[in-house]
């Protein structure tokens, strides 16, 4: 017996044949999905970045808390401070932090410091957990399975900006408080990354090793 309100469950109708086309369709759409390290400073209207958020407000999430906050940065200033920031972070990084067994595992993909790439797009969203707030955002109720959430609505986010013909790139600077400052966000929300979005530069190349993906025998088992 059900003591709150529902509303029916609803999806489109469909056959077997059908599933398993879209499936695959949307298999075939997400495999040609690449990180972009070259981006163009061309605009990209709001209205795709608006949508891709809106689909990913509809993640499944703790509670229906929806634990999540996507801070939209295109001001010049900010997307500045942002990359001097992480640029800081990057040197410390590549100068010692980080283990020679890490470095030698980022070497076939030519990363480095310099992240030119969060000033040349013309968008960057910074992702927020939301610790506290739950569904009225008051800043005191415990949410629940944060980190979970936000990672499911990362994923359907840039899903979403692939579908619309965006390049993407993710791109996690340690530590991160200081987007925190920068986007001007309350304490109980932790940046976990900056997701940038934009059409790449014309020449825009993908190192070989970024094609190298697991098969499905590698990545699944059937019980």
């Amino acid at each position: 017996m059900q003591d709150h309100e529902t509303v029916a469950y609803s999806l489109p109708a469909m056959d077997d044949a059908q599933r398993i086309e879209r499936a695959r369709s949307m298999r075939d759409r997400l495999k040609e999905r690449r990180t972009c390290r070259y981006f163009s400073d061309a605009p990209v209207p709001r209205e795709v970045i608006e949508a891709a958020i809106e689909a990913a407000g509809t993640a499944p999430n703790g509670a229906n808390h929806q634990p999540w906050h996507f801070a939209v940065v295109s001001s010049p200033e900010k997307k500045r401070a942002i990359r001097e920031a992480a640029e800081a972070e990057e040197r410390a990084f590549y100068a010692g932090k980080a283990s020679e067994e890490w470095l030698d595992a980022l070497a076939p993909l030519g990363t480095d410091a310099d992240k030119p790439f969060l000033e040349t797009a013309p968008w960057l969203i910074v992702v927020f957990a939301q610790r506290k707030g739950g569904i009225a955002e008051d800043g005191k109720t415990q949410n629940y399975y944060v980190n979970e959430s936000v990672g499911i609505a990362c994923g359907m986010l840039i899903s979403t900006l692939h579908e619309a013909g965006l390049a993407t790139l993710t791109h996690t600077p340690s530590p991160m408080g200081f987007l925190r400052e920068i986007c001007e966000r309350p304490e109980y929300e932790k940046p976990l990354m900056v997701i940038v979005a934009g059409l790449p530069a014309e020449g825009a190349t993908v190192p070989k090793h970024a094609l190298e993906k697991k098969p499905l025998s590698t990545i699944s088992s059937w019980l």
